[in-house]
């Protein structure tokens, strides 16, 4: 099934940007392989228009090529070595990402996801750094936006990009659930917050974060198949799923679905024309 361009009406028109973009969700994993075509259209039927892929390790790039070739309209796809995957042969990898970057056989849209994680192993800090600053400067040469993902790492994190930052470096913290000062210090770089699932959890600050911050600076995501919101916490997440959290987020923000479909798509839209794609 291809999901083209004639099918989704509010691109036929650039001004208009109501509809949304998850800008990050692994729709070629495990969990959609019997599915696919089911899942990708329900998101479309709420207005889901286009999916960014970020890419882990080597060995599902090429599933996740074949899902871009099948929705070549809406799913576009990024390139890098997920913190998680950083393991011994972590130079293999990283050599995988380097050829793929230089032969431009597959355009990327994005470096990503990329960053630290020190949730699950603390013991290989210093080479998530070196795997990630190499990745970082790789996205400046290509002139390419990021991908950052940071669990228990944030002010690592944000130390580590901010001199990439002050250089031109763009991009996304991916999945953000931190505080005011983190998030303003995301902004002050020029960053943009991806913004999913963690919205609805009942213990997260997040709601009380975004009343403080401008629309601008965040986009919409899922990571499908983690992170689903509420009211299916726990459960395989979906694109479609991102319509749980749109509702919350105009709920408790008190703004239009409108306005926050032709915000967010706005911001993931001019950060790719930022870095000239």
């Amino acid at each position: 099934m291809n999901l083209n361009q004639p099918e989704l009406s509010n691109h036929q028109n650039p001004n208009i940007m109501a509809f949304f973009i998850d800008t990050h969700c692994h729709v070629y994993l495990e969990e959609f392989k019997n599915n696919l075509s089911e899942k990708m259209q329900a998101a479309i039927n709420h207005n889901i228009q286009q999916f960014w892929m970020p890419s882990i390790h080597k060995n599902y790039f090429e599933t996740m090529v074949k899902v871009a070739q099948e929705y070549p309209s809406n799913c576009l796809l990024m390139i890098g070595l997920h913190p998680c995957y950083v393991k011994d042969n972590f130079e293999e990898e990283l050599d995988f990402v380097k050829h793929q970057l230089a032969t431009q056989q597959h355009k990327f849209i994005a470096i990503g996801e990329i960053g630290l994680d020190l949730y699950w192993d603390k013991t290989n800090l210093s080479n998530q750094i070196k795997v990630f600053e190499t990745q970082l400067e790789w996205a400046l040469h290509y002139h390419l936006p990021v991908s950052i993902h940071c669990r228990e790492a944030m002010g690592e994190a944000i130390n580590i990009v901010k001199p990439f930052a002050d250089r031109g470096l763009r991009g996304i913290f991916h999945c953000f659930g931190g505080s005011l000062a983190e998030a303003q210090a995301i902004i002050d770089m020029n960053f943009l917050l991806g913004i999913g699932g963690v919205a609805t959890f009942k213990k997260s600050d997040l709601i009380s974060v975004l009343q403080k911050v401008p629309l601008t600076s965040w986009v919409l995501e899922t990571d499908a198949p983690y992170l689903a919101p509420n009211p299916f916490r726990g459960k395989i997440n979906e694109p479609a799923f991102l319509k749980y959290t749109i509702d919350h987020l105009v709920s408790k923000l008190d703004m239009s679905c409108e306005t926050l479909a032709e915000s967010t798509s706005q911001n993931a839209l001019q950060l790719l024309n930022t870095n000239k794609l």
